[in-house]
């Protein structure tokens, strides 16, 4: 059976590439590894949320994938450089699945 496309190829057309920090490099500064380079839908929208410690965090965007962008993580973590430079820190990373166990979408929220 096929499943709809919540977000279709189509409407991803801004690039992007993810980056994790995996230790240091001899001069000390943090050793990026690209997880993914592609196309995604971004969103600017402002949220706030309170974290459990009672801290507000604002929100200042989504990213939306077609797909599975990192198959061997569960948990994406890093930053999201943007077109033109823009880095943004990953707050929170969500695998939508179909019912029988493929990933749909992926979104990041970005602080």
């Amino acid at each position: 059976m096929k499943f709809p496309e919540l977000v279709p190829y189509r409407v991803c057309n801004i690039p992007v590439k993810i980056y994790r920090t995996d230790g240091l490099n001899r001069d000390g500064s943090p050793k990026k590894m690209v997880i993914f380079e592609g196309k995604c839908f971004f969103s600017e929208k402002v949220k706030q949320r309170i974290t459990a410690e009672k801290q507000i965090i604002t929100l200042s965007g989504e990213m939306l994938f077609h797909g599975d962008i990192s198959p061997d993580t569960d948990v994406i973590e890093g930053e999201a450089e943007l077109l033109g430079g823009i880095r943004r820190k990953i707050y929170a990373s969500e695998k939508a699945r179909n019912p029988d166990g493929t990933v749909n979408y992926t979104r990041l929220e970005l602080i």
